[in-house]
């Protein structure tokens, strides 16, 4: 059956050809508040819930890597102000070793799964997924808002978790058992790790709602003339994305369901022979490496499943701002169908140090290393979009040209952790912290930074303050590279991360300058991005209006809406046709340097 067909006799005939008729009813009817902006089923709106929310999750999981590094950079100073926020965990205006551990654990949950994972994906696949297809809005707007309000519970459960008298789960991002396992192991091991289990279950079912909706309308909703290779790499990301999270997430689910049932069902999964106060427990022939297994096969396609929207997103911006043609369309695409096969056979390169079989090991380093030729693909074809481009440093290029910068010196040092015998001395060390926060972390960052930039305008009919935007780049920026590259060598000295304090040991003393110097600039990169949420909310109501329905001067077909920021339903009327792919960057005739996808090819012209 061809796309026209598919659009058609689909049984969302609002989002074919035939919208016109059906489409006028849902517009002009007057919604409530509530309806409209709330539990609203518009693809747009909930976008911006899951922006609205997961910026509130960035600022609580930052906040809480402030704490802890000002316990790490001055570990015998006091600050009140940490006792006026934290209470009991924090008398004195010191952090307890107990609560240590739990901001720790809560810092890297909210970063990797509430902010990265939900606000990035859940953001721009909800904006720009139908808006650069041509549909209406998603397959079932009515799952997209259930996948919202379930992360949105997902949230009240893991906030909660903050308060219970316990404290919050303390097993690390990854809750390992048997410290994850078993209740009494310690204060972060009750009630909040309970908690942290059921929130992150509820999240993966907010994941699979979205996931499922997202390659639904990618493949069926397309608009008349969007075939797949006419699709922007947004969507193409977006869609790989979509997919590593369907497939993953679920074996994650199931690892967190056994876990439940170790701790509270008498199971032994993944305890076997455990002493506390030389006291045998009833549990025997669990493994916990089984659950290092089941996360980790979620947890390094959760990497891709962060990296791939930024990926599709700085492909967009940086064609965009170069006014070229982006480099190796279809190696792009293939590097990216490459990325996400590979995503799901390294999983066990997290697992070097539990005493794998040196020859299994060996696949998983062959099978590692091997990941770093289709991003290399893609470095090669960014840098050769910029190259002897007209390039306009727009707020958002500088944010994606750092996605591309971060990518490369994080994806780097990957290089030595893929290295089975290497990594058994890095493992447990810094170099890891290093490396994973500057590719995962702050690089995926910078391609949501970006994406906000540039999109904004799309969003809300306005722009951000360029001025603000400019600082807000060069701090984060200049301040990834310093708190984080540090840190390289001090894993190479052997320096052991998620220790409380350092200073019990002569040999990383040497370090205690460098660490403060980390933990100051990591409080001024935390004020900076106080300062973007300050100028993103305040340019909602005062930015700079957009006269240019296409301020940006794209091909794309998000940008041909009647209005900048459209209605409910995107366009009145008929959908557009598409007739050629979206990098169309070359003279029109007319004076402007760009083709939009929307206007038939001339006589004798060949579509790419």
């Amino acid at each position: 059956m061809s796309n026209e067909e598919i659009i058609i006799q689909g049984p969302n005939i609002a989002h074919g050809a035939e919208a016109a008729t059906d489409h006028h009813g849902h517009e002009h009817h007057e919604q409530h508040f509530i309806w409209k902006y709330i539990f609203s089923q518009d693809h747009k709106i909930i976008s911006k819930q899951f922006l609205f929310t997961g910026i509130f999750w960035a600022i609580v999981g930052a906040m809480f890597s402030v704490f802890f590094r000002f316990q790490l950079g001055f570990p015998d100073s006091t600050f009140p102000i940490m006792e006026k926020v934290l209470g009991d965990w924090a008398k004195g205006g010191k952090i307890s070793p107990e609560f240590y551990y739990a901001l720790v654990t809560m810092h890297g949950t909210i970063l990797v799964f509430f902010v990265l994972t939900a606000g990035l994906s859940g953001t721009f696949a909800n904006l720009l997924i139908p808006l650069q297809i041509g549909a209406r809005d998603m397959a079932s707007p009515f799952l997209n808002m259930l996948s919202y309000w379930f992360f949105f519970l997902s949230g009240c459960i893991m906030f909660v978790s903050l308060f219970v008298e316990t404290g919050p789960a303390a097993g690390g991002w990854t809750s390992y058992p048997p410290l994850s396992a078993l209740k009494e192991a310690s204060l972060g091991s009750g009630i909040g790790m309970d908690l942290w289990i059921i929130s992150m279950a509820t999240f993966v079912v907010s994941s699979l709602l979205g996931g499922l909706n997202y390659i639904a309308t990618i493949l069926n909703m397309r608009t008349r003339g969007m075939t797949m290779t006419r699709m922007p790499l947004t969507v193409w990301a977006l869609f790989f994305t979509a997919i590593l999270g369907v497939l993953s997430f679920p074996v994650l689910f199931s690892g967190l369901i056994l876990l439940l049932f170790d701790r509270n069902m008498g199971t032994s999964f993944y305890l076997s022979e455990i002493f506390i106060g030389g006291k045998a427990l009833p549990h025997i022939g669990g493994s916990a490496i089984l659950y290092q297994h089941l996360f980790w096969f979620l947890g390094h396609p959760e990497v891709y499943i962060i990296m791939l929207p930024g990926m599709g997103m700085a492909s967009e911006i940086l064609s965009c701002n170069s006014r070229k043609p982006i480099f190796g369309y279809f190696a792009m695409i293939i590097s990216l169908i490459g990325i996400t096969v590979l995503a799901f056979v390294v999983w066990a390169h997290h697992m070097f140090v539990t005493g794998m079989s040196p020859f299994l090991g060996s696949i998983f380093v062959l099978l590692t290393l091997l990941i770093a030729v289709p991003s290399a693909v893609k470095v090669f074809n960014w840098i050769t979009t910029m190259w002897r481009g007209n390039l306009r440093f727009t707020v958002g290029m500088l944010f994606a040209m750092g996605f591309v910068s971060l990518f490369i010196s994080g994806g780097l040092t990957g290089l030595f952790l893929g290295n089975s015998a290497l990594d058994i001395h890095l493992h447990d060390t810094y170099f890891v912290v290093a490396h994973f926060h500057i590719v995962m972390g702050v690089s995926a960052f910078f391609g949501m930074f970006a994406g906000i930039y540039h999109w904004y305008p799309k969003m809300f009919g306005r722009f951000m303050n360029n001025t603000l935007g400019y600082i807000h780049f060069f701090i984060t920026f200049a301040g990834a590279y310093l708190i984080f590259w540090p840190m390289h060598y001090e894993g190479l000295a052997g320096m052991p991360r998620r220790y409380y304090d350092y200073s019990a040991w002569e040999s990383f003393k040497s370090f205690q300058g460098l660490n403060a110097f980390i933990s100051i600039v990591a409080l001024i990169v935390f004020l900076t991005q106080i300062m973007f949420v300050i100028n993103f909310v305040a340019s909602i109501f005062r930015g700079r209006k957009v006269l240019n329905s296409n301020p940006w001067s794209s091909p794309t077909l998000e940008w041909t809406t009647p209005t900048i920021v459209p209605p409910h339903g995107n366009w009145h009327g008929e959908i557009p046709e598409v007739h050629r792919w979206p990098y169309d960057y070359k003279d029109d005739g007319n004076g402007n340097d760009f083709i939009p996808q929307t206007r038939p090819l001339a006589p004798g012209e060949e579509s790419h």
